[in-house]
């Protein structure tokens, strides 16, 4: 177990993040929006406990979300915090959640997400075996 991270900033909703766009070929895709790019480089930057974890098996995703004001929903902000996850290695695929805890909070003057993997039935190594 590796403990609480926490990751200022609020989260924004991954339903609004995504904007239709179109290349070179005129064939049309899914793009960021430039609001979500900014809050996974914030991600990144912030992410030192589960960066590079690589965790490769199921998991358990416990999640605070403190949000400004009582508009946000909580389950808006679940993808984008797996995406992240993967972005930064914490995991390795966010289809090996099995479980996700998630409370909504208001904290108007410090906006962030709190957040604990955990690995059921892991078997921890004692004295380096």
């Amino acid at each position: 177990m590796r403990g609480v991270e926490t990751i200022a900033g609020v989260i924004p909703a991954k339903s609004n993040c995504y904007i239709v766009a179109k290349n070179r070929q005129g064939s049309y895709f899914m793009a960021k929006s430039d609001e979500m790019r900014r809050y996974e480089r914030s991600f990144i930057k912030q992410c030192k406990v589960y960066a590079g974890a690589g965790i490769d098996q199921q998991f358990e995703l416990y999640l605070r979300v403190y949000y400004p004001d009582y508009t946000h929903d909580l389950d808006n902000s679940l993808k984008g915090v797996l995406d992240c996850l993967q972005y930064v290695g914490a995991i390795t695929d966010d289809n090996l959640c099995v479980k996700i805890v998630a409370t909504r909070h208001h904290d108007t003057a410090r906006p962030r997400i709190e957040f604990e993997i955990v690995v059921p039935n892991q078997q921890l190594k004692l004295f380096g075996e």
